[in-house]
């Protein structure tokens, strides 16, 4: 996403994923994103302190969920709420999403939740599906090209879990 979007935009990159669990795995996976963005210097980061208890405070009573059902529409909807609150905040135009590069994440639903979001906070909302046109294949590709970690679950323990099974 990084690739396309900075031809276009001046990014500042949020890393908020208060769903990330453990919290070792939340530093973890910003440890990488950081060395991502070394091969980007233009993009800036407003780097979150880990906040696990929101992520559990909305998944409360949704623990049976399965994977892409209401608990991560609630989850998608806690991120992408801390981001477009973040972006009035900043006085940024624009907002999105990298989740919509797995093909796992459903876009539509995304869209729609950021779109309801930049109505509520007054930010455009960039809706698309990163993971077209070859986007999730090109995410695969760069990482193996600077030997990336990739996780293997969502970030709950939920899809842990599942990914487990």
């Amino acid at each position: 996403m990084l690739e396309y979007l900075t031809r276009f935009f001046d990014v500042t990159v949020l890393y908020y994923n208060p769903n990330t669990q453990p919290e070792a795995e939340y530093e973890k996976r910003g440890e990488w994103l950081r060395e991502v963005l070394a091969h980007y210097p233009e993009v800036k980061l407003l780097d979150c302190a880990y906040d696990g208890a929101a992520f559990d405070e909305i998944a409360t009573g949704l623990e049976n969920e399965p994977e892409g059902g209401a608990r991560c529409t609630r989850c998608f909807e806690l991120r992408l709420r801390e981001t477009a609150r973040r972006a009035a905040a900043e006085g940024f135009a624009w907002f999105c999403t990298t989740l919509s590069v797995s093909p796992y994440k459903d876009a539509e639903r995304l869209n729609r939740i950021g779109s309801a979001l930049a109505a509520e906070y007054g930010v455009k909302w960039l809706p698309a599906d990163f993971k077209k046109r070859g986007g999730y294949q090109r995410s695969i590709e760069l990482s193996r090209q600077w030997g990336l970690y990739r996780q293997e679950y969502c970030g709950c323990l939920f899809s842990l879990e599942q990914s487990g099974k």
